[in-house]
């Protein structure tokens, strides 16, 4: 199973809503929380996605985006297929 890495805050809901998803998916994901990192973290995730918000989730080397986009993977039967 593809590696997911999940960037997050401590009080965003969308990332527990994409962290739900996985959990009900039985996908073990790494969660790096922007709140508890330096500050450098979160401007070098920018500086790669050009995205400011979480979440901010990749599948393996591939940024998928945040819970909007995950969650339409899912829907559209397309998810599995990263993961595998």
């Amino acid at each position: 199973m593809a590696e997911v890495t999940i960037y997050s805050t401590t009080v965003c809901p969308y990332c527990t809503r994409a962290k739900q998803l996985l959990q009900r998916k039985g996908v073990d994901y790494k969660e790096i929380n922007l709140s508890n990192e330096a500050p450098e973290v979160r401007v070098e995730l920018m500086q790669r996605t050009n995205h400011r918000t979480v979440p901010q989730i990749f599948i393996g080397d591939q940024f998928i985006g945040g819970f909007d986009q995950l969650y339409a993977l899912e829907r559209d039967g397309k998810l599995d297929e990263l993961l595998a």
